[in-house]
């Protein structure tokens, strides 16, 4: 009985941890988003940046909750929000590739 509660302790011990560790990673990587941001910041990092067709001011991303950033990312994958140069970017990403992203972003300046 005692080596039965001993690995019913263990095995909670064990799934806290793992469930901490996937909390963590859930927010995102800030390091790996900064990599895997570089072609955003063609147009989202340039302060007053306008897109030529259509036209419209594209928005800055510093800042910016990283739950948005990450629903936003989702919707144009699934060509629920409209834009062919976003849904083609967003395209590729894993949901983890939109975590880090956003990650990265939510820690950058406005």
């Amino acid at each position: 009985m005692k080596n039965r509660l001993l690995s019913y302790a263990a095995v909670a011990a064990f799934a806290a941890s793992m469930a901490f560790c996937a909390g963590a990673r859930a927010e995102g990587d800030a390091t790996a988003g900064q990599v895997k941001s570089i072609g955003c910041m063609g147009c989202h990092a340039i302060p007053g940046y306008s897109n030529v067709y259509p036209t419209y001011h594209v928005p800055r991303v510093g800042g910016q909750h990283p739950e948005y950033i990450v629903a936003a990312l989702k919707a144009y994958k699934s060509k629920e929000r409209s834009h062919p140069t976003m849904q083609a970017q967003a395209a590729s990403l894993s949901e983890d590739d939109m975590k880090d992203i956003a990650a990265f972003f939510a820690s950058a300046p406005q």
